[in-house]
């Protein structure tokens, strides 16, 4: 049976048709906003019923295209930056066309396809070991001196471009606090509204208190933070249930329904880039094999590159830009003695790959598993588990809901992924019966609401007390 909507315009679950609330409703966490405003003042009328110059008088001095800046770390792999590529594509293609800059990790961000009025600006690379301590990736530097350099030019670059409004993922300070100096010159200038931007899973709620209280993640939200968004369907996970989080941080999350990737293969450039016409496989089913940017990835991709594919069937495999380069050469030694497999390193849009397989097997990122939940194909997933059970959390919940099979990875084996690659898979899940992948249609209304809210005073107007 088909799940209702129960959503409104502003991400938050609404009651059902007959007056009870759903088991997640939102509103059992997050109070219902006063009738003269929302978050922060914010008005509650979805933004489709508010004049478009309305929102430009609530908004600042000036008329222009609004101009929104994305913040995306992305240590040890692509998932942060092509979330937020997404993120970006949505908004310049929606009604109010904002100018846009992203702020991202790694050199692979000049790559990606980019709409007009959009550019990105790419930062001294960092790299986190397998203890969790970050180095630099690739200048001969300190930690102190990279951290230094790239929040300069983070201060320097917003402080310049001046956004409206800035969308920073998943880490409200920013990769060792990088963010501080930023945040603190953009409030003071009293201009920019700020969003943060989370996935459905964080980590487990212990080490998210662990890792969150030290550096006042809290505190931060509450101070510099008008809205935060999860990208995720509380029916899934709900991180207010899960998390410690205090009320008035609470107040201001908004559910935005989990990202249709559908959408990249409508925002892709297709002339020329079907990513199977440059391999010369045979004709066959495409069994596919993806772990994200590859830096912890190479035991997955060993056992696939092992495993007996079934009759009549090609494989392949996407390493990622980060996979150590001598599991990356044992993996291309293995494909030139198998003619029906083939590995590639990068590609742009590996969403155009995944909508021609048959079936998927995967680590379990936040990206990954949206695109496979999105184009419902048929997915083993192998999540990482090594410090962080994130992806073990989300996989385990959606395996529950009968969309996905999991291996753990002490489990994993050539002989375990061939016995999954050859057994029937039955029917095709039919994943919109049961979670929301309205996400991306509902940022828009969402960004206007950030942007009708009130502007904080700046520091000469609190010093000469004209609020």
């Amino acid at each position: 049976m088909k799940r209702p909507l129960l959503w409104d315009d502003q991400g938050r679950k609404r009651e059902n048709s007959n007056g009870g609330s759903t088991k997640h409703n939102t509103q059992q966490h997050v109070p219902p906003p006063k009738a003269s405003g929302g978050v922060n003042g914010a008005s509650t009328v979805p933004w489709a019923q508010r004049p478009a110059q309305a929102v430009i008088q609530n908004g600042g001095t000036h008329s222009q295209r609004w101009r929104i800046a994305l913040y995306s770390p992305g240590i040890v792999g692509l998932g942060h930056m092509r979330r937020n590529l997404l993120i970006a594509q949505t908004l310049a293609a929606s009604p109010l066309q904002p100018v846009i800059l992203m702020i991202a990790e790694s050199r692979e961000g000049g790559t990606f396809a980019m709409p007009p009025g959009m550019d990105c600006l790419t930062l001294p690379a960092l790299r986190k070991g397998v203890d969790g301590q970050c180095t630099s990736r690739n200048l001969e530097v300190s930690l102190q001196e990279l951290v230094a350099l790239r929040s300069k030019t983070i201060s320097a670059t917003l402080g310049a471009f001046a956004p409206d409004v800035l969308i920073v993922d998943y880490l409200p300070r920013g990769v060792v606090m990088e963010l501080d100096a930023a945040l603190a010159a953009l409030r003071a200038r009293g201009r920019t509204r700020c969003v943060l931007g989370l996935r459905d899973v964080l980590d487990d709620p212990i080490a998210i208190q662990r890792a969150w209280s030290p550096v006042a993640n809290e505190d931060t939200i509450r101070e510099y933070y008008d809205m935060v968004w999860v990208y995720g369907d509380p029916t899934v996970y709900d991180p207010l249930q899960e998390y410690p989080f205090p009320p008035d941080v609470m107040a201001k999350v908004r559910y935005t329904g989990y990202l249709d990737q559908r959408l990249r293969l409508q925002f892709a450039d297709l002339e020329g880039s079907d990513p199977l016409a440059s391999l010369s496989l045979p004709p066959g089913r495409l069994m596919l094999c993806l772990v994200g940017g590859g830096q912890d990835g190479g035991r997955l991709a060993e056992a696939f590159a092992q495993a007996d594919l079934p009759p009549e069937t090609n494989g392949v495999i996407v390493t990622g830009p980060f996979m150590p380069p001598e599991v990356l050469q044992g993996l291309r030694q293995r494909v030139a003695t198998h003619p029906r497999l083939r590995v590639l390193r990068f590609i742009p849009e590996p969403t155009l790959l995944l909508d021609r397989a048959d079936r998927v097997i995967a680590m379990g990122g936040y990206n990954t598993v949206s695109e496979i939940l999105s184009l419902e194909k048929r997915a083993l997933i192998v999540p990482r588990m090594k410090a962080h059970p994130e992806q073990l959390i989300r996989a385990e919940r959606l395996r529950d809901l009968g969309l996905l099979d999991v291996l753990p990875p002490d489990q994993l084996s050539p002989r375990a992924l061939s016995e999954w690659l050859a057994r029937d898979p039955g029917p095709l899940p039919r994943v919109r019966d049961q979670i929301d992948l309205n996400g991306l249609a509902r940022l828009p209304g969402l960004l206007r609401d950030v942007l009708a809210g009130p502007l904080y005073p700046t520091q000469s107007q609190l010093q000469e007390g004209s609020l």
